[in-house]
């Protein structure tokens, strides 16, 4: 760990300022790096991700020795302070674990939680000779699969992809800037017989598309989905989550952003709005109802008090027979 800076001047008072906590976070900023042995598969792995990332993306394209994220976290902790990172993807090649992927998020300098996964028919973006997406545009996630409710693993990887690629935090969307579409698939294959036997049962596809806007005959233009690369098919190997008073400390909402809660007014499980109202006591004998001979009161009707209070009606000829 890197010691505490006390700030000399004006200037590194400033920059220590910018890394404190804050109610609205930055961009999360994500790390690529190489491992001590890694193959072409993932290297391009690597180089592919990072401009999906990008510009908050940082890719090392020297190998280093010494990172061994399930077995020392030393270099992960120095790399986090030094460059103010807080994801990490690490990418490493053997014959135990071959072109392997490690995703590692960070907090308070040390590691939150790890999924790594196994790369299998990997298709690099260079192979898809098909238009490409702006650099900083924010993607639109599809995640396909009972898995992504139902497995620990599974929820914490999509929750990690959701924090690579969510992008700066926005109040309004342009539905023309939504240039590509990442989906992600997960598939529960038990009985599929896989070479990797270190691997989870089940796999994940992984594709990013393109929005190719096409006429409608309408204002509302057809929307096509074009590949655009790049393409994997993950198998869950190694994991590690994190406690659970850590989770709950990372994932605190400070009291600022928290919705000031109105009174009578909830929100049920389907998004709707539901209020309630409290009338007074209402007095139904003065309730105006529909003007007809039928309901005029007659001269036996009346009580002593409406006798002092009002005047009697003559009765008619049809009302006296």
């Amino acid at each position: 760990m890197l010691k505490k800076i006390k700030p000399k001047n004006a200037r590194s008072k400033r920059a220590l300022q910018k890394r404190e906590p804050k109610t609205e976070e930055n961009v999360k900023k994500a790390i690529f790096i190489r491992g001590s042995s890694t193959s072409q598969i993932v290297n391009e792995a690597l180089s592919d991700l990072c401009k999906l990332k990008k510009p908050d993306a940082i890719n090392f394209t020297k190998k280093n020795n010494t990172i061994h994220p399930f077995d020392n976290d030393t270099s992960l902790n120095f790399f986090c302070e030094k460059n103010d990172t807080s994801l990490f993807v690490v990418g490493s090649h053997s014959k135990k674990r071959p072109n392997n992927l490690t995703f590692i998020r960070m907090f308070d300098g040390q590691i939150l939680d790890m999924v790594e996964v196994g790369i299998e028919n990997a298709k690099s973006l260079s192979e898809f000779k098909t238009s490409k997406c702006a650099i900083g545009i924010k993607p639109l996630f599809l995640f396909v699969g009972d898995l992504f409710e139902n497995s620990q693993v599974h929820k914490t990887f999509k929750n990690m992809l959701l924090d690579f690629y969510r992008g700066q935090s926005v109040k309004n969307i342009n539905l023309s800037g939504l240039e590509h579409v990442i989906s992600v698939t997960a598939i529960d294959s038990s009985s599929e017989q896989s070479s990797d036997t270190r691997a989870m049962p089940g796999i994940i596809y992984f594709r990013v598309y393109t929005t190719q806007f096409k006429k409608s005959g309408e204002k509302t233009p057809r929307i096509e989905l074009e590949e655009m690369g790049p393409s994997y098919n993950f198998r869950i190997r190694r994991f590690k989550f994190a406690n659970d008073d850590v989770y709950k400390l990372a994932t605190k909402v400070p009291k600022v952003n928290k919705p000031k809660k109105i009174k009578n007014i909830d929100v049920n499980e389907m998004g709707d709005k539901i209020g309630r109202i409290h009338l007074g006591k209402q007095d139904l004998s003065k309730l105006q109802t529909r003007k007809m001979k039928g309901l005029k009161r007659i001269a036996e009707d009346y009580t002593e008090e409406d006798l002092e209070s009002e005047e009697l009606v003559p009765l008619t000829k049809k009302q006296k027979a």
